[in-house]
């Protein structure tokens, strides 16, 4: 696995997402609600759940990358079902659909503590080789 996947963007801290589970074939993270991250209904901001996504996405497509290899995000759609309240945790898990040679395509599901779903994303990665 690629190194790279383990070190989180400045980002992640400042979101508060903490990475539970790595690898190739996944990962998980939990996030707590906290008043920062606020729609300003006493729920989790749509923006704050896609930014949650896009990182997990970012980080799987990072854990399958070869060396001299980066990554970037070039879609994204998200699905909300449920609201995340203030002082709940985020859970996500991001599993790939389409792992290739140029692209990789990632859904991450997203639960509140109570186990219900509240959004689906699926995000297309494109890999890059690094310029010298």
């Amino acid at each position: 696995m690629n190194d790279d996947a383990r070190k989180q963007p400045p980002f992640a801290d400042f979101l508060g997402l903490k990475v539970t589970h790595l690898s190739p074939d996944k990962v998980t993270a939990e996030l707590p609600v906290r008043e920062e991250l606020n729609n300003r209904f006493g729920i989790m901001h749509g923006g704050a759940i896609m930014a949650l996504a896009d990182n997990l996405g970012g980080t799987a497509t990072a854990a399958n990358l070869k060396a001299g290899q980066t990554t970037t995000t070039i879609e994204s759609k998200t699905n909300f079902f449920a609201a995340v309240p203030i002082g709940d945790v985020a859970h996500a898990e991001c599993t790939p659909l389409h792992r290739g040679r140029t692209t990789m395509v990632w859904q991450t599901r997203i639960t509140r503590s109570d186990g219900r779903l509240c959004a689906i994303v699926t995000q297309t990665q494109l890999v890059l080789e690094k310029r010298g």
